[in-house]
């Protein structure tokens, strides 16, 4: 069904303002949570859990989200999952305790992991010309990471003027005003006939929710606990069997050969990296600039205003640069930046000023938005479009495990940095010796009663800690950046035979279709994982 183009525009702006809302959700909710545990009387896990309650769910259930719009029709999934969001979100901001804040939240995952892999894949049927499909997905991909940008600077205000509610009433305008024009321009395509593929759907519903749940207890019960060994022994065993089932299913939820293409195993490795660092750095920003620093949640979130003008710089400068260049060069240069804001931000601690520092925040803020679009548009153009709910939930579910297991990692690199640091320090400044094995559950926000040299000693361990995660999270960019750069090199050029110029050579990372030869652009045929080519290769 060709769209008519006067609605295009209409359609586009639609899924941005919806992954708008559902990416800003991942994030507006971490100024409101001092508030909320003042008012519903949660505990640090409870409140924990609010945040990440959101995430399992997401993470958990993004595979069957795009493989139920392949199957029934990804106009139907996507108005089910944003009408699903729309409801969480109200649900929360009426919610009286605790436990109802985190089902609201869990059903607002549900939603988001609907809606994400159509609004991708939408684009993909309603955008066909190659040129403004590059456009189109890359205006999609910069507003995406606008919300995780602006997440942090919108949520501050908010919170201080209407209360902790309003960071979820805030989705209900949007969302019912989504919903109201997503059923009048949005299209309709074909649905798939084949069988659905429960076992593995199941399979990795719980594979990846295990998973997702070990890593969000385990900082706080420790690596070693019963349960947590539990969790990630049942992600471990069922994740295997999930890609033995995919292996040999005739119709698979995620097809394994879609990695066999060094170009998608690029994007998503791409996708995954830059989650894993970044959204590391996003929690702990926070810490240092409000529990360190000593800054106002307010001001935390302004002083962010920078990243988030670097990302809309950025968003169209790589499209262009996919469009023109393939996507390697972006790609790298997205991953390398992030690895050099992460590694540079290692330098400054408690007495920095924000001027010495504001450069780091702009260099990061590039190395995203110069990473998501890229990865958006290669998966869309080497993806058969029958496939593209697959790939595009294959791509947003390594993003968000990459955040989540960013934020477990470098987390867990924190606190046993900060143990170590502190088994002695409160001994030699006078404290109880038993202090220290308390202080990593309540730094730095539990330090504040604590006697001057004592806080000082917390502080300097706090800081040499997130120092270290800092750079471990660096040097693992640095390291994807490397490998991406090796799977997207350009084929090497083949010699000519005696007396012939020999086929001209492909744009790194582009499917041999949308080559120019002979001054004319080809049609825009799609490379599938299920038949790989020598493009597979480029």
């Amino acid at each position: 069904m060709k769209t008519p183009a006067r609605h295009k525009g209409l359609v586009l702006a639609t899924l941005c303002a919806t992954m708008f809302m559902a990416m800003l959700d991942n994030v507006i909710v971490n100024n409101a949570l001092p508030r909320i545990g003042q008012q519903l009387h949660s505990g640090v896990s409870g409140l924990q859990w609010v945040v990440e309650g959101y995430s399992l769910v997401y993470a958990a259930l993004l595979l069957t989200g795009g493989t139920l719009g392949d199957r029934y029709g990804r106009r139907r999934i996507f108005l089910t999952g944003l009408a699903l969001f729309t409801a969480g979100s109200a649900a929360a901001a009426l919610s009286g305790s605790t436990g109802t804040l985190i089902a609201a939240r869990m059903l607002q995952g549900l939603g988001a992991a609907l809606l994400t892999p159509g609004s991708l894949s939408i684009l993909r049927h309603v955008f066909t010309d190659e040129k403004e499909r590059a456009r189109a997905v890359g205006l999609w991909s910069g507003v995406s990471a606008l919300g995780l940008a602006v997440g942090p600077v919108l949520g501050g205000p908010i919170v201080d003027a209407f209360g902790w509610a309003a960071v979820f009433w805030i989705n209900v305008p949007i969302g019912v005003a989504g919903l109201l024009l997503a059923a009048r321009v949005l299209p309709e395509f074909a649905a798939r006939t084949r069988r659905l593929d429960l076992p593995g759907q199941a399979l990795s519903a719980l594979g990846c929710g295990a998973l997702v749940y070990a890593l969000i207890e385990g900082p706080a019960r420790g690596w070693t606990d019963t349960r947590v060994l539990a969790l990630a022994a049942v992600a471990a065993l069922t994740l295997s069997a999930f890609l033995v089932v995919e292996a040999r299913s005739p119709d698979p939820m995620l097809d394994l050969r879609f990695f066999r293409d060094r170009v998608l195993a690029g994007a998503a490795l791409s996708g995954f990296m830059i989650s894993f660092g970044m959204f590391g750095a996003a929690f702990f920003l926070p810490l240092l600039m409000q529990d360190v620093m000593g800054w106002s949640p307010s001001d935390a979130g302004v002083a962010g205003l920078p990243m988030t003008a670097m990302i809309v710089v950025a968003a169209p400068l790589s499209s262009a640069l996919t469009s023109r260049h393939g996507p390697r060069l972006p790609l790298v240069t997205g991953l390398t930046l992030c690895a050099t804001g992460l590694g540079a931000l290692s330098l400054y601690g408690t007495h920095a000023h924000y001027a010495q520092y504001v450069w780091v925040l702009l260099t990061m803020g590039l190395g995203m938005g110069m990473t998501f679009t890229p990865v958006s548009i290669t998966v869309m153009r080497r993806v058969d479009p029958a496939r593209a709910g697959m790939a595009s939930a294959t791509l947003n579910t390594l993003r968000e495990l990459g955040g989540v297991i960013g934020i477990a990692v470098l987390g867990a690199v924190l606190g046993s940095r900060l143990t170590s640091t502190l088994a002695d320090s409160p001994h030699r400044l006078g404290a109880p010796s038993e202090l220290g094995r308390h202080l990593p559950s309540t730094v730095p926000d539990g330090a504040g009663a604590l006697p001057a040299p004592v806080r000082d000693a917390v502080d300097a361990a706090f800081i040499d800690a997130l120092h270290l995660a800092l750079r471990c999270g660096s040097s693992a960019l640095a390291g994807a950046a490397l490998l991406v750069a090796l799977l997207l090199r350009p084929p090497r050029r083949p010699t000519p035979p005696p007396g012939g110029e020999g086929p001209a050579p492909q744009p790194e990372g582009m499917p041999a279709a949308t080559c120019r030869t002979s001054g004319t652009a080809s049609p825009s045929r799609p490379v599938t994982p299920q038949r790989p080519s020598s493009a597979s290769s480029s």
